[in-house]
């Protein structure tokens, strides 16, 4: 099940919540931050803390390999048929972004072999603090950064920091490892983010990726609620 896709997506509205048979698609979140961050093993966290109450999937994005989705495979997080891979090519803003085509046709591809899904995570190859997803491709973003990168990470901003759905400030276990103020962190980043939520996470400590997956569950809730009839 292919639907007609062009090459380009500007800042365009995500796609219809259903499929052409009428069922209700996937609920799409994508993940993304700079390499090292642990979006792969945040991804994989999050596929143990969900897989035994939601149907769901990954796709992951990779310049010329899929080491991501090999990860993920060893990990068994998830039966193999559930995870795919795009090899990107280029810069990962490409693939996300810009032309999302081959993202599109994996996630296409997954429901139409192992549907209905609940969830698909669409995992981001490493990028800059640039890095979004088009709203074509995901119905909310993820951007995970982490305390080895520096503590002005928050302060410095950009897309990925100042307008993801979710920020999530990974290996925090680290700090005092590396000298970063984790309130710094927090603070700066409430500042460029105003209201949107930010989690500080160390997926070796508790209580892990859980407070993450409660992000997850509320989406997923928000995506299965009837629409709102008009007064």
């Amino acid at each position: 099940m292919h639907l007609d896709h062009g090459t380009t997506y500007p800042e365009r509205h995500s796609a219809a919540k259903t499929l052409p048979d009428g069922s209700r698609r996937a609920l799409r979140i994508g993940l993304g931050g700079p390499v090292g961050s642990g979006k792969t093993a945040t991804v994989a966290a999050l596929c143990r803390a969900l897989r035994d109450t939601y149907s769901l999937a990954v796709v992951t994005n990779d310049i010329y390999t899929r080491e991501d989705a090999a990860f993920l495979l060893r990990e068994a997080v998830l039966p193999p048929e559930r995870i795919t891979a795009v090899e990107t090519g280029a810069c990962p803003h490409t693939a996300i972004r810009d032309d999302i085509s081959a993202n599109l046709e994996a996630v296409e591809d997954l429901e139409e072999a192992v549907g209905p899904l609940d969830l698909v995570l669409v995992e981001s190859g490493g990028d800059n603090l640039t890095a979004t997803f088009s709203k074509g491709l995901t119905d909310a973003q993820v951007f995970v950064i982490d305390v080895a990168g520096g503590d002005d990470i928050p302060r410095k901003g950009g897309p990925g920091v100042s307008t993801a759905d979710l920020l999530v400030i990974n290996k925090t276990d680290l700090a005092p490892y590396v000298g970063s103020d984790l309130e710094a962190m927090a603070r700066d980043a409430k500042k460029q983010r105003g209201e949107l939520p930010v989690i500080l996470q160390s997926l070796r400590t508790d209580p892990g990726v859980e407070t993450a997956a409660d992000w997850v569950r509320a989406q997923l809730a928000d995506w299965a609620a009837p629409a709102a009839r008009p007064a």
